[in-house]
């Protein structure tokens, strides 16, 4: 075998790797960012999501993302993984690519789980995972990067703040409204109340993880370091990556001492994933001090739709994933149409005039459509068959113990009973 293919596989397969190491930052953010009552049955979700993901995908969804093209709008959807070998990039293996984008897969739908955290129950997540990795992810991945309607009209989303990101923000926009607030988020004037998470020190924690697997989404995307001028984009990617995520965190500290007086902790740290979301669109093709400005951009926008969907659209979201990911997965790819400055397509700022950016436009609008219908229906058909939510009481007394039977996450903290 040619060793540039070798070297290439190699470099796929250690981006998935980190890709699925983000599986663990997911699961920290979501379990810090929420009460400890419901810590077990936040892991549960985020370990199920990706095992009934990766066995969908594999059965029936991959077939449909990178199958042979119908009409622009799907795949032809073989079983098993078995699709035409042209779908893979060049010198990419089929177990390569299939192992990298099932990991894309599953990313997308644990998206969800922190905006539906500590009130849905355990099984309805579970049927929510499994709908999104065979029909809602796949359909829309292939009208961008399975030669669909979208691919073939220039639409440019490289490593996914469309694809996956956005979907699973609509995704959970949709499951969050439907289920309803949790109990006592809202005063019966409607006043939004704080419900703090129980450990900011695993939310950090889970950033970081995040962080550092995110070098892996962006970058391995490129699916080669070999071809000619690969490493040197592959190299400025990893540079657009982290000045984004770093100016988004610091927009964000800002806004918040001076909105609030005082830097708040929570919001700078989703700071970081609302640069990291906005620049995974044009992280191939944007300038490093594009980078930066989109980075800004990602972080004001993120605190002021984090409280435009708690206090005006009064929709629960206890991780703040719909700031996060949906509106920054969005505004991201928009933002490519301003700042591309390599490649055939350039932004408006770099002399491409405004058809990047009108197509840009019309891809997010076209996946926000897709994916705010599909969800609708998938929650109310779950809601009408298993239902959404848990009970009043399952509810007051925790996931971990109703869903689980675990009576803590932190059994070795219980207070003891000296007199017994």
């Amino acid at each position: 075998m040619n060793i540039n293919i070798s070297i290439d596989n190699l470099w796929v397969i250690f981006g998935g790797i980190l890709v699925f190491w983000m599986q663990a930052g997911f699961a920290m953010v979501e379990t810090g960012f929420t009460r400890s009552k419901n810590a077990g049955n936040v892991i549960m979700k985020n370990l199920m999501n990706f095992t009934l993901g990766s066995l969908i995908f594999w059965i029936i969804g991959f077939g449909i993302m990178f199958g042979s093209d119908i009409g622009g709008v799907i795949g032809m959807p073989k079983l098993f993984g078995a699709v035409d070998g042209s779908a893979y990039p060049k010198g990419i293996s089929s177990y390569t690519f299939l192992f990298f984008e099932t990991i894309f897969c599953t990313t997308a739908s644990t998206i969800v789980s922190g905006a539906m955290a500590e009130r849905a129950k355990f099984i309805s997540y579970c049927i929510c995972s499994v709908a999104i990795g065979a029909i809602i992810y796949p359909v829309a991945g292939h009208w961008i990067w399975g030669n669909g309607w979208l691919f073939k009209l220039g639409f440019h989303d490289f490593a996914g703040a469309t694809v996956v990101y956005s979907i699973g923000g609509w995704c959970a926009l949709i499951g969050a409204a439907m289920l309803g607030p949790r109990i006592g988020k809202y005063s019966k004037h409607g006043k939004s109340t704080a419900i703090p998470g129980h450990s900011l020190t695993l939310g950090a924690l889970g950033v970081f993880i995040l962080w550092m697997g995110w070098f892996g989404f962006n970058a391995a995307s490129s699916m080669s370091i070999t071809g000619e001028g690969l490493l040197e984009i592959t190299s400025r990617i990893f540079i657009t990556t982290n000045l984004s995520a770093a100016a988004s965190t610091m927009t964000t500290m800002i806004s918040t001492w001076i909105k609030y007086g005082k830097p708040e902790v929570s919001l700078t740290l989703n700071g970081v994933l609302a640069g990291l979301v906005a620049i995974t669109a044009g992280c191939d093709v944007v300038t490093p001090k594009g980078a930066v400005i989109i980075g800004i951009i990602a972080g004001i926008v993120m605190v002021y739709g984090i409280e435009f969907i708690d206090k005006v659209l009064k929709i629960d979201d206890p991780v703040g994933v719909i700031g996060v990911y949906c509106i920054n997965g969005g505004l991201g790819t928009v933002l490519t149409g301003l700042f591309a400055a390599y490649g055939n397509s350039l932004g408006v700022f770099y002399g491409g005039g405004f058809n990047l950016l009108i197509i840009q436009l019309i891809g997010v609008i076209a996946v926000g459509i897709w994916s705010v219908v599909a969800a609708t229906i998938l929650f109310r058909v779950i809601k009408a068959i298993v239902g959404l939510r848990v009970t009043r009481k399952e509810e007051i007394r925790g996931l971990d113990i109703e869903e689980h039977g675990l009576e803590s996450s932190y059994a070795d903290f219980q207070s003891i009973d000296l007199n017994m």
